[in-house]
């Protein structure tokens, strides 16, 4: 095959997709290019269908390799090793517009991989894997339905701006990730700065202007160089067997659909496959698959109905009601913070742990290496929907879903100069039937709050479902696992009151519209203001105080050029305070800023004070308390200040005439001084008289107020 490469400007930035030089033993392959970013996308497929499967077996790797970025992975091994968390969520992206494309009955074992061959460091690489995964597909004999592109929306000021830059978006009010066919998007996801419903509209529709575009893009690659597809032959069977299975089973699913206790439904409707499955194994003993997906198909048609037809939902709520929302806070009596969010059957514990600096997250991203003082860790074990399932480490869905949920989140957190502490949420899923994403956003909130950290505000969360019959649409507000997927959407919404926070939806069927997403919104925000009514009536503002078992931090900020004297000669100065107190200090390189932290809070301002004091610039007139040093014929020489001295002249030291130094004061006295004046030379000069005479004064003062007002009281007397 000859090379050949389509390309396009895009944001001011050449787009480029080309295939033909690398990987030609793919089913299909190309290299797509943004700036200096690459990434090779790759579709391959098993020559076979796998019969012992009810589900289509795709996966998606998005792998990035150290080289891009002209690094060598760090480790004993030095070489890439398992996928991070910014791989497993950009493989997300790109699974999740493509799954629904794919034809029904295709069971080829299918790959897509993408792998990440350079990076500028300004332009994001996930965007890319979904333009080369859909291009790879196109072009290949694998079965796809039609292409997809995907790019992100920013917005710095009042101007939308497509696929911004890594500098950009740290200005930009929105990062949203949206992915679509010609016609209509298909996922979106991302995060924003309490954004209006009218704004999020606004940003897809930008969005999908250049989705089209792109998509154009593909199709020129695609007309010059797809392979014919390979067929996918449909099930065959015998043709009185879809009469045989409705005529056992309908009317049995028509009852079952009604029963409201998620449980119950689902332990009837296994018996009743039972059922069907004994009465025909020995007649049909080789369509055993096929009579499954009959009945699986005939129990969404039956709850697809009633909701269009009844606006009866598989619980019996109404389609916009929402399930039952209880909040309890302080449920755990050692952690910093807790909250139990429980919203019908779907149930989280969070909790909120206060660290220090030495607790932040260190990344090692292509982008370079930082640190990450704020985290949000979901889990999801199998009892929460009564499952027996091993525990081998964390799921990619839980990445994903815990993702979400910490940039739902991340809007209302304080700065890290106002509250210095690294902060890290847990979500336990303790019940899940529907949207437990969600419900760790609303049990987030309420931990936060419970351990006293500052945020402005409550979040909260709500999924949203759609079911879609020809002309017919249903919008359900807080769907149910079995909604989500028995219906055509999965749309996530999280905010405060004043807007929108973060955002994921999966769309499973095409012709979504732009007046759908518009009636899905209004709805979200109507039933996230109830969810907020109810989590504001438990826990209203944060805690004034943070928990007595959280450690306590103070930051100050040292300037630079003094940073050496805290320090001290091999770090003798910063150890000795250390020593004495038990706090950790942790000076930023290049700042300056310092935190100290300790569980006891009068260590932590006793290491502040010190500190202050090393740092601090002497003031003429101030008082100090110093410490005599040498003893002269002359004077005293005192350390007033941490590496400071002053001359206490001999007529200085007293407010009578003083005959010898050693008369007043020895080597060792703590004395209490006022810096009198600071001469041509820089050094000090201190008096110890000029204090005496202050204070004296003071008590004169203070005993002439006394004696005005003694007459009063004794008259009183």
């Amino acid at each position: 095959m000859n090379v050949v490469r389509k390309e396009k400007e895009i944001g001011g930035r050449l787009l480029s997709i080309e295939t033909g030089r690398m990987a030609k033993q793919a089913n299909g392959a190309v290299v797509v290019r943004y700036g200096d970013t690459m990434v090779l996308a790759t579709a391959t497929c098993s020559s076979e269908p796998r019969e012992d499967l009810d589900f289509f077996p795709l996966s998606v790797e998005y792998l990035e390799r150290a080289y891009a970025a002209g690094k060598i992975p760090g480790g004993f091994f030095k070489r890439e090793g398992r996928p991070g968390e910014k791989e497993i969520l950009s493989a997300r992206l790109i699974d999740r517009p493509i799954r629904p494309l794919f034809p029904k009955n295709f069971k080829n074992d299918t790959q897509v991989v993408v792998m990440v061959l350079s990076s500028d460091q300004e332009n994001d690489a996930d965007i890319l894997g979904g333009i080369g995964a859909s291009a790879a597909l196109c072009i290949s004999d694998i079965p796809f339905e039609q292409p997809i592109a995907s790019v992100r929306v920013g917005k710095i000021g009042d101007e939308f701006i497509i696929n911004p830059t890594f500098s950009q978006l740290e200005e930009s009010t929105i990062d949203l990730v949206v992915s679509g066919t010609y016609d209509s998007i298909t996922m979106v996801e991302g995060e924003s700065l309490e954004i209006s419903e009218a704004e999020m509209l606004e940003a897809l529709r930008f969005g999908h202007r250049y989705i089209r575009e792109i998509i154009d893009l593909e199709n020129e690659l695609i007309a010059e160089v797809a392979k014919p597809k390979m067929e996918v032959p449909e099930p065959e069977f015998p043709e009185e067997l879809p009469a045989k299975v409705e005529e056992l089973a309908l009317a049995k699913i028509k009852e079952a659909i009604q029963i409201t206790e998620k449980k119950a439904r689902r332990t009837r409707l296994k018996e009743i496959r039972d059922e069907v499955m004994d009465a025909l194994a020995e007649e049909y003993e080789d369509y055993t698959g096929i009579i499954k997906d009959f009945l699986e198909e005939m129990e969404k048609r039956e709850v697809r109905r009633m909701i269009i037809e009844e606006n009866r939902r598989l619980d019996g709520r109404g389609l916009d009601d929402i399930r039952e929302v209880t909040c309890e806070v302080s449920v755990l009596p050692r952690a910093h913070g807790s909250a139990l969010f429980t919203r019908g059957q779907t149930q989280a514990l969070a909790t909120t742990t206060l660290g220090t600096k030495i607790d932040e997250q260190i990344i090692d991203a292509l982008e370079g290496e930082s640190s990450k003082s704020y985290m949000l860790h979901y889990n999801f074990p199998g009892f929460s929907v009564g499952e027996v399932k091993p525990f081998r480490g964390v799921s990619r869905r839980e990445v994903g879903h815990g993702h979400l949920a910490e940039r739902a989140l991340k809007p209302i957190l304080p700065d890290e100069d106002s509250f210095p502490y690294t902060i890290r949420i847990v979500s336990d899923i303790l019940e899940s039937n529907g949207s437990s994403s969600m419900a760790t956003v609303c049990a987030g909130s309420l931990s936060l709050m419970d351990a006293g950290v500052p945020v402005k505000c409550h979040v909260a969360g709500i999924a949203m479902g759609l079911i879609k019959e020809d002309e017919e649409v249903r919008v359900l507000t807080d769907i149910l696992g079995d909604e989500d997927h028995l219906g055509d959407m999965d749309f996530k919404v999280a905010g405060t009151r004043d807007g929108i926070t973060a955002f994921q939806m999966d769309i499973k069927i095409s012709g979504i519209t732009f007046e759908i997403m518009e009636e899905a919104l209004k709805r979200a925000k109507a039933a996230r203001e109830k969810i907020l009514d109810i989590m504001e009536a438990t826990i209203d503002r944060p805690r004034a105080e943070i928990s007595p078992y959280a450690p306590r931090i103070l930051s100050l900020v040292i300037p630079m050029d003094k940073v050496g004297m805290v320090i001290g000669p091999g770090g003798k100065t910063i150890r000795g305070i250390i020593e004495q107190t038990g706090v950790k200090i942790d000076i930023e390189d290049g700042t300056g800023f310092t935190i100290i932290s300790s569980h006891d809070v009068e260590m932590a301002e006793k290491a502040k004070k010190m500190i202050e004091e090393i740092i601090e610039e002497p003031e003429v007139g101030k008082e100090y308390e110093a410490v005599v040093k040498r003893v002269t014929n002359f004077g005293a020489f005192a350390e007033f200040l941490p590496g400071k001295e002053g001359l206490i002249h001999i007529s200085e030291l007293d407010t009578r005439r003083v005959g010898t130094v050693t008369d007043i004061v020895k080597v060792g006295d703590k004395v209490h001084v006022i810096l009198k004046a600071i001469d041509r030379e820089g050094r000090y000069n201190l008096s110890r008289k000029e204090y005496l005479r202050r204070h004296q004064r003071d008590g004169q003062r203070q005993d002439s107020r006394e004696h005005s007002r003694r007459p009063e009281r004794e008259k009183k007397e």
